[in-house]
């Protein structure tokens, strides 16, 4: 194929020279951008050295590329073709790195913003649907590394962070908790039954701010007494803390000879006898 052919015009000097310049302006411009896009992903935490090169030199080369079709266009070649493959190749490559762009790009927003921090207890929806508890151990360009109370260790996309709900169970370094309490009361006056659980409870070590203790009334009749106690603890030591109320409580319990039930898991509340008619 003669090489006339591929130019619709002929070339003059002019062109020439805009084609040449076109191409230093696009090597040029693509050092600057190059070094632009790396000074910018090194301030963005837990980018690896890999993904800031790559980004790097993928704008470099695109636009190089492009001063070189704009030179060609200046030489008068058929460019069309050229820019369908560029066109395909750029759809393709979008289409691939769609995913890893989306959580790269949630991960600055999530870093930027610092609505979660490592150390931090988070809870998310898990795999299952049920929630996730854990302390965020890592942040990369495409999750957020947590590990659960259980030893796992969960991966979680960072656009799901930032597309849905989460909960952050220690920014105001402070949880409240809460058990419930059951007893016989067999006469005993409800303030004394609250003063007394409410005492015990203080007791009990990992307890923020005793005084801030709360003992609700859920149910009172003649025989029976219920209610929750709510603590404030730190918010990585709710379990350990809650196990020191449970057995705080029942120990008061059989102290004083009062038959009941302490657990901090609720079940459903006994059902009241309709009243005879």
């Amino acid at each position: 194929m003669d090489f006339s052919e591929f130019l619709s015009t002929p070339i003059t000097w002019w062109a020439a020279m805009f084609a040449v310049l076109s191409v230093l302006a696009g090597w040029i411009a693509s050092r600057f951008a190059k070094r632009g896009v790396t000074a910018f992903l090194d301030r963005v935490p837990n980018v690896s050295p890999s993904v800031v090169r790559a980004a790097g030199r993928f704008t470099q080369y695109t636009l190089i590329l492009l001063g070189i079709g704009i030179a060609l266009a200046f030489l008068g070649a058929n460019v069309q073709p050229l820019l369908a493959i560029v066109i395909f190749v750029l759809v393709v490559v979008v289409l691939v790195l769609r995913g890893v762009a989306d959580n790269f790009a949630a991960s600055v927003i999530i870093q930027s913003r610092k609505q979660i921090l490592v150390g931090e207890e988070i809870t998310v929806e898990g795999p299952d649907g049920k929630p996730l508890t854990g302390i965020i151990v890592e942040f990369n360009s495409r999750t957020v590394v947590f590990e659960t109370i259980d030893g796992r260790t969960a991966h979680v996309p960072n656009s799901k962070m930032l597309g849905e709900t989460f909960t952050n169970n220690s920014r105001h370094g402070a949880r409240r908790s809460e058990v419930q309490v059951r007893v016989e009361r067999a006469g005993t006056p409800v303030e004394d039954l609250v003063s007394a659980v409410t005492d015990a409870a203080a007791s009990v070590t990992g307890i923020q701010n005793p005084e801030s203790i709360n003992v609700l009334v859920v149910a009172v009749s003649p025989e029976r007494f219920t209610g929750r106690v709510q603590y404030w603890h730190d918010p990585q030591d709710g379990v350990g803390v809650t196990s020191r109320v449970v057995r705080a409580v029942s120990g008061l319990l059989a102290e004083r000879g009062w038959e009941g039930t302490v657990t901090s898991d609720p079940g459903t509340p006994p059902l009241v006898p309709s009243e005879a008619v």
